[in-house]
């Protein structure tokens, strides 16, 4: 540092001090990166690189962007994985001799954006910590944007995983010890792509993260946020909080408090279910549109769209609270002309949630704050249509609103209608806010008059008509005379600068003026950004009011979006209940008629219970319907328990604790398992954890593996699920093992049923229709046709099928899955086909003597496990 200038040195310093960020330096006009950062920043953000002390020994590379537009730069250095320290000039250059203080005010990170590019308006962006304690998970996320600040205690690894995706955090943080290096294992799929922090241990100390969060809510202890219980999670809330008084070095007093969130309150819905329903995004992109979110989601604000992601994202399990949903839904979809005008007011209101941080955390500019004005200006209209519903949910919706005119006149009086983006150049303070700026205002704009008549005095006074009076930045005011009538010039004019064609002068009177009025000016500028700065901390200080009006209007906006669907869409009122049948009529998948439009969609009843209809079989071939009618199911009901109207023309749902799904195949590469293993261990995960209050969703048990273990295990699973009295589980079980429908035969509370289907000229018909009984084929064989297999294996398939099923062997004892041609019989001592050996007696004896006519299919499944003992 020793042969550096100061301004380095200065530089170095503060970077030593954020060595894992990109330092925006703050030098005027511009932030400017030096060295390494430098090197990086104008790759990622294309800039040209340049340097100080060129052609010297210790040149230094560097690049810079203009202050005012950095939002865009930070975005895409976030966007690549980087972080971003804001180092701003602290001290106004004009007032201060020599280096100008600088200080680091914020570090942004992926978890910490407050505005611009990397924020999505209906979706939270969550800063997450894990801590892993003895028994539990501790889970603490936090969102800067919006205020919130959460907390919870997770029984298992299973459960931190359905969080994590849940809340979708951006950003993690986890202890750099042993226990923190088994869960980034332990949760290496969900954590790809996010930002992992690696905090020290000692962070995380319950008895440290207690006094600092007691500290910063001004609390004795953490009862009164009715989480002093949940030590674990407290630990990571500590981490949280740390984390965030390291990198935001401004106020962030509008976390106003640590709120539980407790399972128990909410339908629990694991990672696989999350993802195989595809609730708030699709499997194949990732995306909104198609998900469950996109069909649903009719909110006209962000905090209305946030809300309802969260509730999906959460159903209920309390019959009442469903109920008072449903209520209010009801009461909105029947007042159309209500609802109509409380969407159309909520359309024009911005982001309060946000704006109220943004202010909150003096990030705030000039257009937040008018943005925030005319957002308030229409809460009247909202209050006044909202006070004259019944539903108790609207109506504690209408008691929560605050319609703040005291901050909307504060902000109308103070901040003109269209301030500049640039809070240090003026223009921002309304005529008539302030007596001070108003005289100065005065001072200011009689100053062009004040020249016109100095001007026009002075060609009368020297009889030079030529004469003017002007400015520019450089020289300040002055008389401009053309050589060619210097003869004229008073003898009290002062020559400033001499031209070709002209000389410049100055006299007493204009230098006068002079100071006058640019320090009028300068003066102007520095009392408009007080006088905001003012009027934003006193926003500020109805932080709490601003929140509890964004909530109100969040769920307001959720509710008319509900009804709004419920309408258009011709959903149907559910009962929700605490009995155990699910009854639908005309049940609908809420997705699938949506995307496909031109084809008419085929509702299905159901009817699952925990008495007689527990456990329903369903049988018939790929791409009939079977699945989209399971997840409809799943998804009716799961809609249900939001508060929505659902796609049915009725539905009665027995209160659901869990949703579980068993859908498709996968590998998990990373964790070193394969699809067969991914399979099994979701079926595990059902099977240890389902109750008699949960919905199971089993689309192909044990396709995995050979044809005898996978029917085994699905029979098994089957038997279970329907056996053992702590799961008991109401489940639907797809299959194309014909053989479980056995099932029914020696279980009472199974049923068969199977996806109608027609033959027509050995084509096949899929009529989308759900009826009793089991499915004779699987048609695997058409399917694969349709699917474009050359004909020549699809003729092959059917001869194959053909021999497999008139019987396995021939009477010289050859699989007949060969063709109709002559080939030499295989040696006995060939054990790969020594099954078909003729010489083999025992084994000839035993098939001889078995009457496959009157077999089921579990007893020809047990001769065959015997023949296998014996080989």
């Amino acid at each position: 540092m020793a042969g550096n200038t100061p301004m380095m040195r200065q530089y170095l310093e503060i970077k030593s001090r954020y060595p894992d960020a990109i330092l925006f330096f703050r030098l005027g006009d511009f932030y400017e990166m030096f060295m390494d950062d430098a090197v990086v920043a104008s790759r990622v953000l294309g800039l040209t690189l340049t340097s100080r002390n060129k052609n010297a020994e210790d040149e230094v590379p560097l690049c810079g962007i203009p202050y005012h537009s950095s939002q865009g730069y930070v975005a895409r250095l976030i966007e690549n994985g980087y972080k971003v320290a804001i180092c701003e000039q602290v001290e106004d250059p004009r007032e201060v001799k020599g280096l100008v203080k600088r200080e680091v005010v914020r570090v942004v990170t992926p978890g910490l954006v407050l505005d611009g590019f990397n924020l999505q308006p209906k979706e939270n962006n969550f800063l997450l910590a894990l801590h892993k304690g003895d028994d539990q998970m501790g889970i603490s996320c936090v969102d800067i944007t919006t205020g919130e600040f959460r907390v919870l205690q997770c029984r298992d690894m299973d459960q931190a995983r359905s969080e994590l995706l849940s809340f979708d955090p951006r950003e993690v943080l986890l202890d750099d010890g042993d226990r923190g290096e088994q869960v980034l294992s332990d949760l290496a799929p969900v954590l790809d792509g996010r930002l992992v922090n690696r905090l020290p241990e000692w962070i995380f100390e319950e008895d440290r993260a207690r006094r600092l969060l007691q500290d910063f809510f001004s609390v004795s202890n953490l009862s009164g946020f009715g989480c002093d219980h949940l030590d674990t999670g407290i630990c990571a809330a500590g981490a949280v909080l740390h984390y965030l008084q390291q990198t935001q070095l401004g106020d962030i007093g509008h976390l106003r408090a640590l709120t539980p969130h407790s399972s128990n309150q909410y339908l629990v819905l694991d990672a696989a279910t999350r993802r195989n329903l595809e609730l708030t995004s699709t499997l194949q992109d990732g995306r909104k549109k198609g998900s469950l979110l996109g069909v649903m989601d009719r909110t006209v604000t962000a905090m209305g769209g946030r809300k309802l992601r969260h509730w999906i994202s959460y159903p209920l399990t309390d019959c009442a609270a469903i109920w008072a949903r449903l209520e209010a839904v009801d009461e909105a979809r029947l007042r159309s002309d209500e609802r109509e005008r409380l969407r159309m007011a909520l359309d024009g209101i911005y982001d309060l949630e946000r704006l109220s941080a943004k202010v909150a955390m003096g990030s705030a500019g000039a257009k937040d704050l008018v943005a925030l004005r005319t957002s308030l200006e229409r809460l009247p209209q909202i209050n006044d249509i909202v006070q004259g519903f019944e539903a108790p949910v609207l109506k504690e919706v209408a008691g929560d609103l605050d319609v703040l005119e005291d901050v909307a006149e504060l902000i109308g009086r103070a901040i003109v209608d269209d301030p500049p983006f640039v809070l240090r150049e003026g223009g921002l303070i309304r005529d008539g806010f302030d007596a001070d700026l108003d005289e100065l205002r005065v001072i200011s704009r009689e100053g062009k008059g004040w020249i016109a008549r100095m001007e026009q005095q002075e060609r009368e006074r020297t009889g030079i008509g030529s004469l003017k009076v002007r400015f520019n930045k450089v020289f300040g005011y002055y008389i401009e005379v053309t050589k060619s009538h210097l003869s004229r010039v008073p003898e009290e004019y002062q020559r400033k600068q001499t031209l070709v064609n002209a000389e410049r002068f100055i006299t007493p009177e204009l230098k006068e003026y002079e100071n006058k009025v640019l320090g009028a000016e300068e003066r102007i500028v520095s009392i408009e950004y007080d006088l905001f700065q003012e009027v934003r901390q006193q926003v500020a200080l109805q932080g709490a009011r601003l929140q509890n009006t964004a909530e109100a209007l969040a769920r307001l906006d959720v509710i008319l979006a509900l009804a709004d669907l419920a309408h258009e869409a011709d959903y149907v009122r559910p009962v929700v209940d605490d009995g155990t049948a699910i009854e639908i009529e005309d049940g609908r998948h809420p997705v699938v008629e949506r995307v496909s439009p031109g084809e008419r969609f085929v509702p299905n009843d159901v009817r699952l219970d925990t008495e007689d209809d527990q456990l329903l079989i369903i049988t018939g071939p790929n791409m009939a319907g079977k699945s989209t009618f399971m997840r409809q199911v799943a998804l009716i009901t799961l809609m249900a328990h939001v508060g929505s109207f659902v796609p049915a023309r009725s539905a009665r749902i027995g209160r659901v604790d869990r949703i579980f799904t068993r859908v498709g195949a996968s590998d998990n590469l990373a964790s070193g398992q394969s699809t067969f293993m991914v399979e099994m261990t979701e079926t595990a995960n059902i099977l240890n954890n389902a109750t008699p209050r949960s919905l199971i969703i089993l689309d192909e048990i044990g396709r995995g593996t050979s044809t005898f273990d996978g029917v085994s295990i699905a029979w098994a699973v089957a038997e279970f699920l329907h056996d053992n009295k702590r799961v008991a589980a109401r489940t639907l079980f797809a299959t194309h093992y014909h053989e479980l429908a056995e099932l029914a035969v020696t279980r009472e509370r199974v049923k068969n049923y199977n996806v109608a289907v027609r033959e027509w000229n050995d084509e096949v018909i899929f009529l989308r229709k759900i009826v009793k009984g089991s499915a004779g084929h699987s048609y695997g064989i058409q399917v694969a046709r349709l699917a474009g297999i050359p004909a020549a294996v699809v003729e092959r398939a059917k001869e194959i099928l053909r021999n497999l099923e008139s019987g396995e062997f021939s009477d010289e004892g050859q699989p007949r899955l060969a063709r109709e041609r002559k080939r030499s019989r295989p040696q006995a001592s060939s054990p790969q086909l020594s099954l078909f050996s003729s010489g083999d007696q025992e084994l000839r004896r035993r098939l001889e003597e078995v009457d496959v006519t009157v077999l089921t299919p579990l007893e020809a499944l047990n001769i065959l496990d015997d023949l296998k003992k014996m080989l």
